[in-house]
């Protein structure tokens, strides 16, 4: 099954319908989900809140928003993309990122900036932990016995005692778990840095990439260095990311720009022309093997959007490639992913 998945990103855009839109536009293409990036070194509304409002204007597409690991509390964040996965009724994700700048590192005035490996180092342990937060209230802790008083079952409650490199948490959370168990996590591994901690905590990965052998290179490595962590590889979905320009329709392609793209860019790989070549592009690289969908960023958000939306989606579902609805209502329904098992739950059994 090919997946699809677009950014809404706007960074000079406060208007919460805009993203309303966007997203309401995705949704009617029956992309799997939406990103909006967010970091502190860049202008923009926070991406958790914004997504937080779209979240009751929409009804089944995934809302991933972009929120950082470091200078952040893993107790906070994690309470807030549990609480995302509640609004949301199952459709919330997170897109784990890291702030490496000294810049950045001032606005806290707590630590300097950090090597880059060691950041994401413990990016990985805020999603660990993060997981056990998820974790610590069985679903079935709720029991609102009116009788007797009791919200929960306390035996149903799980104690987290959790020592990082940098931080310690202890729980359980104040979120109940999420409808989903554990919302999804993306990251993008381009850089390098993060595969590791990608191929160890990630259910989707992103990465940015020129060609279908680059790209299938990546998705080997990765889901060999997640079955070394004892994941099963296919429960990893690898999409490749481009920047999608559909303003010149189809013969907007540049001489040597193989059909539309991607050609090398200093934002990253670009994909210039209209709705049909990115079709044909789509369904080459995923006819190959290389990826499990893509990630596109429209250079223009509302007008690529739209072009495809109605252009190259159709295009795919007539190929027989893409959905025409929704077969669930959560996002891990979206990608094929299992709802994890409690870890904890087990235990007490």
């Amino acid at each position: 099954m090919l997946h699809l998945s677009a950014a809404i990103d706007q960074p000079t855009v406060y208007d919460a319908d805009s993203y309303v839109d966007l997203v309401r536009l995705a949704e009617h293409g029956v992309l799997d989900f939406v990103t909006l990036d967010d970091g502190f070194a860049r202008p923009g509304p926070d991406a958790l809140a914004v997504l937080s409002r779209v979240a009751p204007r929409t009804n089944r597409i995934g809302l991933v928003p972009t929120v950082t690991t470091t200078h952040t509390e893993p107790f906070h964040v994690q309470a807030a993309v549990a609480t995302l996965d509640w609004v949301s009724r199952g459709r919330a994700g997170w897109r784990l990122e890291v702030s490496a700048t000294e810049g950045e590192a001032r606005l806290f005035g707590r630590r300097h900036a950090a090597p880059v490996d060691a950041l994401w180092q413990e990016a990985g342990e805020v999603a660990d932990v993060a997981a056990r937060l998820w974790d610590s209230w069985e679903d079935d802790a709720e029991i609102r016995d009116v009788p007797t008083g009791r919200f929960v079952d306390r035996d149903r409650l799980h104690h987290v005692d959790f020592e990082g490199t940098g931080f310690s948490v202890r729980g359980p959370s104040i979120v109940p778990r999420p409808p989903q168990g554990h919302p999804v996590r993306v990251i993008d591994v381009t850089q390098g840095h993060a595969r590791r901690t990608a191929a160890r905590y990630a259910d989707v990965a992103l990465v940015r990439v020129a060609s279908a052998a680059q790209a299938a290179a990546v998705r080997a490595e990765l889901r060999a260095d997640a079955g070394r962590f004892g994941r099963d590889p296919g429960e990893l979905r690898v999409l490749a990311s481009l920047l999608v320009d559909l303003g010149g329709g189809e013969h907007a392609a540049e001489p040597g720009h193989g059909g539309g793209g991607p050609r090398r860019t200093a934002e990253g790989p670009l994909y210039r022309g209209g709705p049909v070549d990115l079709a044909e592009l789509i369904a080459a690289w995923h006819g190959q093997g290389a990826v499990d969908g893509f990630h596109l960023t429209p250079a223009e958000p509302h007008r690529d959007l739209e072009r495809l939306v109605n252009g190259t989606v159709p295009l795919l579902q007539h190929r027989g490639l893409f959905r025409t609805f929704y077969p669930g209502s959560t996002l891990r329904d979206h990608l094929g992913l299992t709802r994890p098992a409690n870890q904890y739950a087990g235990e007490r059994s």
